[in-house]
C-alpha cells in the first residue's frame, strides 16, 4: 500500500514537472517552436517516452495547462467576490490579482493572453466564455443593476472595461512596455474604470 502510494506521488510529481517545464517553454519559444524533445529535456525525463506514459501528446500538454490554470483563477475569483461587495471593489480585486500575476508569475499570464489559445486548442471555449471570465461578467451586470456601471450592455462593458487591462498587459509581457506591470496598475484602472463607471469617482 506504502509502495503504491509513493509509486502515485512519483508520476503526480513528474507529471507537475512537466507542466511546469513546458508552460515555461511555451511563454518563451511558443507553443509551435516547442517540441516534446525540448518539454523532456526541460522537465527532467529525458525521454519523450516517459512523457507519453502522462500526456498523449503536446496539445494534451496544453490542454491540462489551460484547465489548471483556469481553475486556479476561478478560484481567486470566487475568493475576491465573497470579500467584497461592490462592484467596482470585485473589480479593483480582479484587476489587482491579474497584474500581480504578471509580475509574479508571467508564464501563466503569457499563455492566457499572449499564446494563440484558439488555434492550439480550438475545442476549448475562448478566454471570455470560460466559467472564470463569466464570473466577471455577472460582477459587471450587478454593477449595471447598482448604477456602479453606466446602464450599457455589460458586453459592451466587459469588452471595453478589460480590452484596457488586457492590451496594457500584454504590451508589459512583450516588452513593450518596459516596467514592471505594478508601474502600470493604477493608470490602467484608472483609465478603464472611468470608461464604464456610471460616475467619474474612483477609490
Amino acid at each position: 500500500m506504502e509502495q503504491e502510494l509513493n509509486t502515485t506521488q512519483t508520476k503526480s510529481e513528474q507529471q507537475n514537472e512537466i507542466l511546469v517545464a513546458a508552460l515555461k517553454l511555451f511563454a518563451e519559444k511558443g507553443y509551435f517552436n516547442t517540441s516534446l524533445t525540448d518539454i523532456a529535456e526541460a522537465s527532467g525525463v529525458k525521454t519523450v517516452s516517459a512523457i507519453y506514459q502522462h500526456f498523449n501528446n503536446k496539445q494534451s500538454i496544453a490542454n491540462k495547462l489551460y484547465e489548471n490554470i483556469l481553475d486556479s483563477l476561478n478560484v481567486s475569483i470566487d475568493d475576491i467576490r465573497r470579500r467584497t461587495q461592490k462592484s467596482s471593489e470585485q473589480l479593483r480585486g480582479v484587476v489587482d490579482l491579474f497584474f500581480k500575476l504578471t509580475d509574479t508569475a508571467p508564464t501563466v499570464m503569457t499563455f492566457l493572453l499572449v499564446m494563440p489559445v484558439h488555434e492550439i486548442l480550438p475545442e476549448q471555449k475562448p478566454l471570455f466564455e470560460t466559467s472564470a471570465f463569466t464570473k466577471i461578467l455577472k460582477i459587471i451586470q450587478s454593477g449595471v443593476r447598482a448604477g456602479e456601471i453606466r446602464n450599457i450592455d455589460p458586453l459592451l462593458a466587459n469588452a471595453y472595461f478589460f480590452g484596457i487591462i488586457n492590451n496594457t498587459l500584454r504590451m508589459v509581457l512583450t516588452g513593450e512596455l518596459n516596467k514592471s506591470a505594478e508601474a502600470y496598475r493604477s493608470q490602467t484602472w484608472l483609465a478603464a474604470w472611468n470608461l464604464v463607471a456610471k460616475k467619474s469617482s474612483v477609490f
